[in-house]
C-alpha cells in the first residue's frame, strides 16, 4: 500500500514538471496538405515520445518531461525540417538544428514557435533511361569496336596505296604480331614476347682485305703478265 501511495506521489512530482509539445506542419508546394502526407508521426528523440499529425497540420506530443530532445517528423513519402526542444519546467523553447552537430553548445537563435516545413520528396521509382545513341558512342569499349571496324575496312584501301619498302615493314610487323600471339596462345609467354622484340638482322658488311692477300694478287697479276 505504501509502495502505491509512494509510486503515486512520484508519478504526480514528474507530471507537475512535463509540458505538452505542441506545434504544426506547414503545408507548401513540396507537400500541399494533409491527403499528400498520408500516415506521419511527429516524434523526440526517435520516438521516445510522439504525437500524430492532425488534418491541418497541427501535432500535439504530451507529457514530455524536463530536458533536451531532437524533433523529427516520421513520413514515408516526405523530409522535414529537425528542431532542437528544450523542455522546462513549464514550457518549451525551440532552437533550430542540423543533423550531425552537437547539443552543446545551444545555439543562441529562439524560435517563436514549431513549424516544421517539407523541403523535398522521396523518389522511390526511378525511370529506366530510354536508349540514346550519343551515350553509347561515349562508353570507351563502344569506341573501340567502331574504330576496330572503321580499320578493318580501310585496311585494303591503305594497303593498295603503299609503296613496296613500306608493305615489306608492315608484313614483318604482322608476322611478328602473329608469332607473338601463337606463344602466348601455347603458353610460351617468353617465345612471344622475344618474337615481338626481336629486330631484323644487320646486313653483312664485306671485311676489307688484308695487307698480304692484296700483295699475292698483285704478284699474281705480274705473273700472268
Amino acid at each position: 500500500m505504501l509502495a502505491s501511495v509512494l509510486f503515486a506521489l512520484v508519478s504526480l512530482g514528474l507530471s507537475a514538471f512535463a509540458v505538452d509539445v505542441t506545434g504544426k506542419l506547414q503545408w507548401n508546394e513540396v507537400c500541399p496538405g494533409i491527403a499528400s502526407l498520408g500516415p506521419a508521426k511527429v516524434i523526440l528523440d526517435s520516438g521516445k515520445y510522439k504525437g500524430n499529425v492532425l488534418r491541418d497540420g497541427g501535432f500535439s506530443i504530451p507529457d514530455v518531461p524536463v530536458g533536451t530532445y531532437i524533433l523529427s517528423v516520421v513520413s514515408h513519402d516526405y523530409v522535414f525540417d529537425q528542431l532542437r526542444v528544450d523542455v522546462l519546467e513549464s514550457t518549451f523553447e525551440i532552437r533550430p538544428y542540423s543533423v550531425g552537430t552537437p547539443l552543446n553548445p545551444a545555439s543562441p537563435i529562439l524560435l517563436p514557435q514549431i513549424s516544421l516545413l517539407p523541403r523535398v520528396q522521396h523518389v522511390y521509382l526511378v525511370p529506366v533511361d530510354s536508349f540514346n545513341i550519343l551515350g553509347m558512342l561515349q562508353n570507351p569499349m563502344m569506341l573501340m569496336m567502331v574504330f576496330g571496324g572503321a580499320m578493318v575496312f580501310a585496311m585494303p584501301y591503305l594497303m593498295k596505296n603503299m609503296d613496296p619498302e613500306t608493305m615489306k615493314e608492315f608484313k614483318e610487323s604482322q608476322a611478328k604480331v602473329s608469332g607473338m600471339q601463337s606463344a602466348i596462345a601455347s603458353g610460351d609467354l617468353k617465345a612471344g614476347i622475344s618474337a615481338l622484340m626481336a629486330d631484323d638482322p644487320p646486313p653483312s658488311k664485306a671485311l676489307p682485305a688484308s695487307p698480304a692477300a692484296s700483295k699475292n694478287r698483285s704478284n699474281n697479276k705480274n705473273k700472268r703478265r
